[in-house]
């Protein structure tokens, strides 16, 4: 990984994503969509990276497309253009739901549009009391219906809350943010970096195929009845007691003492 638009490091099996552009409110442009689109794809493959911390610097976590870089040009382009730029937003959307590692979301700040639609991506959000967040697509002449935006908010905080954030695109607070679901933790600004950092650093240290399994379950199981359900938690348990760390998280219990999990990549 060695990305010109974002920086990247890794610490304690964490792979922290960390959006850098403050001069602009991390902003993204074209080649920042397409660089964060192939790492999430990069990352599923990456066994030393056993979760993700995707943040930013500044004020802002990011505050969507750039006016400047895709905007201006969007309107100048003709539609086969603006098709492929629409379905790539999609697939960056869909390669953090598909990445089988936990992705911690860090909002040091303002999240609106495609930044807002990520955080709603990743499967927990800790955010800094000052951070605000809007799906703002339709105070632009756009749907509410962007890059997943329309499945994501409703599994997250509701039907109802879910068409309130989409059609009316107004900003809202944190504390309104966690009063409905949307942020799991909310904690000082000065000390987000280190707690979300934490968060992730305690969810790589799980069981990898325990941690993909869920994730996979959570998504899957959305479109499933109840007993078709039940049949694939049962088959999927069983597969997750055949692995080592199901035997090293009993042999820790007997032993009282923290479970080593391999931190292996999940089969």
């Amino acid at each position: 990984m060695n990305p010109q638009h974002f920086r990247y490091h890794e610490e304690d099996g964490v792979a922290v994503v960390r959006l850098d552009r403050p001069e602009r409110l991390n902003a993204l442009t074209f080649a920042s969509y397409r660089e964060l689109t192939d790492a999430f794809h990069w990352l599923s493959s990456r066994h030393e990276a056993r979760a993700v911390l995707l943040t930013g610097t500044g004020r802002a976590f990011c505050s969507g497309g750039d006016q400047k870089d895709i905007i201006a040009n969007l309107l100048e382009s003709d539609p086969a253009q603006v098709a492929a730029f629409t379905r790539m937003t999609c697939e960056l959307i869909a390669n953090m739901l598909r990445l089988e590692k936990p992705i911690v979301c860090g909002l040091n700040g303002l999240a609106c549009g495609a930044g807002a639609v990520m955080a709603a991506a990743a499967d927990v959000r800790i955010a800094a009391h000052s951070a605000k967040i809007a799906y703002l697509f339709t105070k632009v002449g756009l749907s509410g219906a962007d890059m997943g935006a329309a499945w994501l908010l409703p599994r997250i905080v509701g039907l109802g809350h879910a068409k309130e954030l989409l059609l009316e695109g107004e900003f809202i607070d944190a504390a309104h943010a966690q009063r409905i679901g949307l942020y799991n933790r909310l904690v000082p600004d000065a000390d987000l970096p280190a707690a979300a950092l934490a968060w992730a650093k305690k969810l790589a240290a799980g069981p990898a195929l325990g941690m993909a399994a869920t994730k996979r379950m959570v998504h899957g199981e959305a479109v499933l009845d109840f007993e078709r359900a039940l049949a694939a938690e049962g088959w999927v348990q069983a597969e997750c007691m055949a692995d080592p760390d199901y035997a090293e998280a009993h042999h820790a219990f007997l032993e009282k003492r923290a479970p080593r999990f391999r931190g292996a990549s999940p089969r």
